[in-house]
């Protein structure tokens, strides 16, 4: 298992990797974000998209909840 924020791999063979949070909080700052999962398991790709998950997004839509 691998996995990548951006450019900056966080996690190598299942296991966490050291890295500075400053360089993390970088690689996901912007309009789009690149995160990559790789399971190991063959060749095969997926692509989800998603939104907004700001502060603000989250407190608007938590009135909804009923």
């Amino acid at each position: 298992l691998a996995l990548h924020f951006g450019a900056l791999q966080l996690v190598a063979d299942g296991a966490p990797i050291t890295y500075a949070e400053a360089e993390a909080a970088a690689q996901i700052v912007g309009p789009d974000v690149v995160i990559t999962l790789d399971l190991g398991l063959g060749s095969a790709v997926g692509h989800a998209w998603t939104c907004d998950f700001s502060a603000e997004y989250v407190s608007i839509n938590a009135d909804y909840r009923t």
